[in-house]
């Protein structure tokens, strides 16, 4: 059976937020993005050990999360970096991916930014409406099946904010920017089914996975039987010194 870490009160890492038992912090590792990344992230999204948009700041090097609160209004200046050639907004209701033109952006020297909606699918929706006219809002040709297999994905074609990332890296050529990534996406997820306990499909999806071979020792780490640590101490009785 699922179980959950947040609802049991499970003891977690401060930084990737998986228990003690599969963290996978000893893996992960800034890389360089050819890409402003920015992630507008719901706050319901904020503190689940699951989300992939609170992946993107541990591994993707300048790559920013900004809070979003229906009750307090964004700011563009916070958000919109004045270095950046260009924004594009994230969203299956934009326009079609524009041709890269590689001359005009060497000319520029400076790189494109990207605003990823971190939210349910009803949720990014009230999000895009504070952000649109910011920028250009683009559709990606994402197509397949997710491998993000923390979470139900309602619908073909609908994918994780991490996905999206990789989908526009290898839209636009940058190769092995997106296989880098990648790395890190799977064995996020890999160590979240592990920590809930779904040992047979964690099994099934290491099997089909790049992260095998990438980190066999953090891998065979996971797989070696030790003690379980990662329950918090239980509370003492009430009125005990």
């Amino acid at each position: 059976m699922a179980r959950s870490v947040v609802l049991q009160g499970t003891r977690r890492c401060e930084r990737c937020e998986l228990p003690p038992r599969w963290c996978v912090c000893a893996a992960q590792r800034l890389e360089p993005c050819p890409l402003h990344v920015d992630v507008l992230q719901h706050a319901l999204e904020a503190h689940r050990p699951s989300s992939t948009g609170n992946l993107i700041p541990r591994v993707v090097e300048g790559s920013r999360v900004h809070l979003y609160r229906r009750e307090r209004p964004l700011v563009r200046e916070e958000i919109v970096r004045p270095e950046a050639s260009e924004l594009w907004i994230l969203h299956p209701n934009g326009e079609s991916l524009p041709d890269r033109d590689l001359a005009a952006e060497a000319a520029s020297g400076r790189k494109l930014q990207i605003l990823l909606l971190d939210a349910s699918w009803a949720q990014a929706g009230g999000m895009l409406a504070q952000v649109q006219t910011w920028g250009r809002r683009v559709r990606l040709p994402m197509a397949g099946r997710s491998r993000y297999a923390l979470r139900a994905q309602n619908g073909d074609g609908r994918f994780s904010t991490f996905e999206a990332l990789l989908f526009l890296l290898e839209a636009r050529g940058e190769a092995d920017a997106a296989r880098r990534l990648r790395l890190q996406f799977e064995l996020h997820v890999y160590a979240g089914l592990c920590s809930r306990g779904r040992k047979l499909e964690a099994e099934d999806y290491l099997a089909e996975s790049p992260a095998r071979e990438a980190f066999p020792d953090l891998i065979a780490e996971f797989a070696r039987k030790r003690p379980n640590l990662d329950a918090l101490p239980p509370r003492p009785p009430a009125g005990a010194a």
